[in-house]
């Protein structure tokens, strides 16, 4: 069987670093393709990396249907829970896959209301699939209702707290692509980037062509804008009528601001207790 490379799965997520990819690499020539890769008739759903470096090197690989998928959805759900439960995935990275979880189920249900589920083949995703495949499982997913999972279950499922899934959300719909890389390297804290992509863009790519240290100025200008300076005392007889509602929005930043040091501060220590074992 010729095995198809579908550019966009391949894509799909995020690669691996060069060191990432030259550690796979080392391990695949010491010790052999272990783990099968997984096919969706001709296609290739996980192991692009592995397929890759024993093509490269005429290295024996096995492989293994998935006959569970139904359509594409299916197999971007199926790759997106393989990754969630993966530690070498960032954090930033499982947020992006935990909302993109949510905006697959979200679209099938409005889609399952207006129209009757069509099932798909692996040969109606790549045209050059030579043989179709015959089901023989039952098939999950296209045609069946599932529950929309909420923040805090997205959240609890990415191991993220339910802050850090907003921040990703808000990096994801404001955040210039130089903050975005930023995040992805290491470089910004997911909480610093959320704040950096609630300037104006130019200024967003002023800052990261500034390099880290800039950005997270800019993080800190972003967070100290949303404060409002304290409003002067009223003169005698003054109305005052408007402290009350400047007060409550005063404590709704704060508490924000709180969420986000919080999260942030979590993220840190998580960060730590990785590189901790990391060289244990």
């Amino acid at each position: 069987m010729d095995i198809v490379v579908n550019e966009e799965l391949k894509a799909y997520i995020d690669p691996l670093t060069p060191d990432e990819h030259e550690a796979l690499e080392r391990s695949l020539l010491a010790e052999g393709c272990r783990d099968a890769l997984v096919l969706w008739g001709n296609i290739l759903v996980d192991g692009h990396n592995r397929y890759g470096i024993c093509k490269k090197h005429d290295l024996p690989f096995r492989t293994v249907q998935n006959t569970r998928f139904q359509s594409m959805e299916d197999v971007h759900l199926w790759m997106i829970e393989q990754h969630l439960g993966r530690r070498s995935v960032s954090d930033f990275q499982r947020g992006v896959l935990a909302l993109r979880k949510r905006e697959i189920l979200s679209s099938r249900r409005v889609r399952t209301k207006q129209e009757p589920a069509v099932e798909a083949t692996p040969e109606a995703a790549a045209s050059d699939v030579a043989e179709p495949v015959t089901q023989t499982a039952a098939p999950v997913g296209s045609g069946r209702k599932e529950a929309l999972p909420s923040r805090q279950e997205l959240a609890r499922e990415a191991r993220l707290s339910s802050s850090q899934v907003m921040a990703i959300e808000k990096i994801q719909k404001q955040a210039a692509p130089e903050v975005v890389a930023a995040v992805k390297s290491g470089s910004l804290s997911i909480n610093a980037a959320a704040a950096v992509a609630t300037l104006p863009e130019e200024e967003q790519r002023a800052a990261a062509q500034a390099g880290s240290d800039e950005l997270k100025q800019a993080a800190k200008r972003a967070r100290e804008a949303r404060r409002r300076p304290p409003k002067e005392s009223p003169a005698a007889g003054e109305e005052t009528t408007d402290d009350l509602p400047t007060l409550r929005h005063r404590v709704t930043e704060l508490t924000r601001e709180v969420a986000e040091l919080k999260a942030e501060n979590e993220a840190l220590q998580q960060q730590l207790a990785r590189w901790q074992r990391s060289v244990e």
